[in-house]
């Protein structure tokens, strides 16, 4: 593992990233709201990696490394909250992903404003902690393999998602058996080899739309036979077509 930076105060500000920008590996003593209005936002901790976009914003509890990298030109906002004392705006303990409405968006662009007051930032802060009641999470998540049979079969899949491979192959190529294999992808990411397939296209495709490629293109390079199982599958997982994430990613 890379070296891990510790920057005790979790900024709240907000910046702008080339596509192919990184952010490394680092952790905060305080926990951090992380939202992108414009472009995309692949994150990696130590229980996953997570897609965000200008409908999604990733809470990241205090303590937990991250880091980042952007897709397309992208407004990053982050909003740092304090650990102890009084209560988290959200209780979770892992990184959760939350829906983003227009409110939502609105209050967390404004709470990462440079010009704003302690006094209105806590004014903020108290609407959004009331809105966040009752937004839904919305994960696109790929959870961190951790045993090495498992590792070394989802890097083989992620290597090449336009090839399909069975079960079957898979355990072979990863010298065990199917049946073990199976159990491993249910023991460790709570569901079924084809399901975690399909959120790996889901995650690849999320990026190639938010670095310009085609509907029909993205489709196919991420194992789908047909542009329109793609998007119905797309539409399904993310509550909008790829065209409409594509288009909102690239403005």
């Amino acid at each position: 593992m890379s070296h891990i930076r510790h920057q005790p105060i979790a900024p709240t500000d907000t910046r702008s990233h080339a596509g192919g920008d990184v952010i490394d590996r680092h952790r905060h003593d305080n926990h951090q709201l992380i939202y992108v209005s414009s472009g995309v936002l692949a994150i990696r901790t130590e229980h996953g990696s997570w897609v965000a976009s200008n409908d999604r914003a990733l809470w990241i509890p205090a303590g937990t490394w991250h880091e980042h990298r952007f897709y397309g030109r992208s407004r990053f906002h982050t909003a740092g909250f304090p650990a102890g004392g009084a209560k988290p705006l959200l209780a979770a303990r892992t990184p959760v992903v939350i829906a983003v409405d227009a409110l939502v968006r609105e209050l967390l662009v404004a709470l990462t404003s440079p010009e704003l007051t302690r006094a209105e930032a806590r004014r903020i802060e108290a609407v959004l902690r009331d809105r966040l009641r009752r937004v839904a999470e919305a994960p696109v998540m790929l959870p961190a393999p951790r045993e090495r049979r498992l590792a070394d079969a989802c890097r083989l899949v992620e290597a090449d998602l336009s090839r399909p491979r069975t079960l079957a192959e898979l355990a072979r190529d990863v010298h065990t058996s199917e049946r073990t294999l199976s159990r491993l992808f249910r023991g460790e990411f709570r569901m079924t080899y084809p399901q975690w397939r399909t959120r790996t296209r889901l995650f690849s495709a999320m990026v190639l739309l938010a670095e310009g490629a085609g509907v029909t293109d993205t489709a196919h390079a991420c194992g789908w036979a047909t542009t329109s199982a793609f998007v119905s599958t797309f539409a399904r997982a993310t509550g909008t077509t790829p065209g409409c994430y594509r288009a909102g990613a690239l403005s």
